[in-house]
């Protein structure tokens, strides 16, 4: 049988002072009780007279019958139940939720009077809870969060939930003995949402305004979206993105030079060759503190062709990549002459006896025009003798050559075999 708090209270006031009808005991005021524990009922003015019958009672039924010498409890109560002969009290125990209700004592004395009293047994409703969370702000990986409640009345169960749904303990999610409080340490992106917590008893239950828990991370996945390849004259914009939380902040620069551009979105009103290179979009966020960036290469070009055009369409990195190859090729080339040059694949001729030989040819294709006709008298003997010296001279230098070439080393000489084998014929 339930009956109302405010019924409760109007019943405590009649029996404190005694207005109801043939009352003439008091009984202490409604008690309010626990599932599972205990309440004594005990009459403030027990009558001074001898007893004959004392009867309690719960609504209509019957709890327990004492006389002068005995006392009787009924099967429902026997095992929760005892009564006080000298005092009159009533102590029940293991109380459930039924138990909520009127009892009544009654008093027979042996002059004949009727003595009746009343009280209550109530169960605590629960009121004002309320859940604590973090106010400082969150970091994935870094920070923990602790959620704490509180409320009145009798507690029997909480009830934790994220999102409407029930939270389970993990290995990141703790509960304290009670239920009443949780750690989750270290939080993940996972975590956000909203927490709330439910205090329940027999008689009733509340649920706590929701805790909104907010993780912050990022920015990670930057991306630039946007064509790699434009026409000479048009409209370009590129758009980055990143995830993070809270949103994160942008910042644009070209081939390493900052376009003070603080938006997701970069554009070129019309583009020409300057504008080929690499943009750079870097996402910050101030919470996490911690920034990322992603590259993106632009290339324009002129109209149906394939390349720049203009002298103008190659980017500083592109030129300083043709000059340092330039340079790798001629490094190259020089030093495959002077590998071969020493390892004698090219062969190296005395610049002095090369200067001679020029000179002496020279020479003798000369006397050799002036000699067409008849060369008379002493000018034949002048010749005679430019010629003797010349073929001396080209001799002196053919023995420089074989000198020189006897000085190269050579080959071994094969052993000599004494008894060579004879030939098979």
């Amino acid at each position: 049988m339930m009956i109302s708090r405010g019924l409760y209270g109007s019943l405590w006031i009649l029996s404190c002072f005694g207005l109801f009808l043939s009352e003439d005991l008091q009984i202490s005021a409604p008690t309010n009780g626990a599932v599972g524990g205990s309440v004594v009922f005990v009459p403030v003015n027990p009558p001074s007279t001898s007893i004959i019958t004392v009867q309690w009672s719960f609504g209509s039924t019957l709890i327990l019958t004492a006389v002068s010498d005995s006392t009787t409890i009924v099967t429902a109560y026997r095992d929760r139940a005892s009564f006080d002969r000298n005092t009159f009290a009533l102590e029940l125990w293991n109380l459930i939720l039924g138990d909520s209700g009127i009892y009544r004592l009654t008093v027979l004395t042996s002059v004949g009077d009727s003595l009746t009293g009343e009280t209550s047994l109530v169960f605590d409703n629960i009121t004002n809870v309320r859940v604590t969370g973090p106010e400082e702000s969150l970091i994935e990986g870094e920070s923990s969060a602790n959620f704490s409640s509180e409320g009145t009345g009798i507690i029997t169960s909480v009830q934790w939930m994220k999102d409407n749904r029930p939270l389970s303990p993990s290995n990141s999610i703790i509960f304290s003995s009670d239920h009443r409080s949780v750690s989750i340490s270290p939080v993940q992106r996972s975590d956000s949402g909203e927490y709330q917590c439910t205090y329940r008893n027999p008689a009733s239950s509340q649920t706590a305004k929701p805790v909104r828990l907010i993780i912050n991370y990022g920015p990670e996945d930057v991306s630039v979206k946007g064509k790699d390849v434009v026409d000479l004259g048009v409209r370009v914009s590129l758009s980055c993105s990143a995830n993070s939380e809270p949103a994160a902040s942008f910042s644009w620069k070209f081939n390493e030079t900052d376009t003070n551009v603080t938006t997701n979105t970069f554009t070129i009103n019309k583009t020409d060759f300057t504008h080929s290179g690499d943009y750079i979009c870097t996402a910050s966020n101030n919470v996490t503190k911690r920034n990322a960036s992603h590259k993106h290469a632009l290339l324009v070009k002129e109209r149906g062709g394939g390349g720049g055009g203009g002298g103008g369409g190659l980017s500083s990195g592109a030129i300083a990549g043709i000059v340092i190859g330039v340079l790798v090729a001629v490094a190259g080339i020089c030093g495959l002459t002077v590998y071969l040059t020493k390892t004698k694949k090219i062969p190296k001729l005395n610049q002095q006896q090369k200067g001679q030989a020029s000179e002496a040819a020279q020479r003798k294709q000369e006397t050799k025009a002036r000699g067409d006709g008849a060369i008379p008298g002493k000018m034949s003997e002048h010749i005679y003798e430019n010629d003797k010296h010349e073929n001396e001279y080209e001799n002196d230098m053919y023995e420089n050559v074989k000198l020189d070439y006897s000085r190269r080393p050579r080959a071994p000489t094969p052993p000599q075999v004494s008894n060579p084998p004879p030939v098979r014929r």
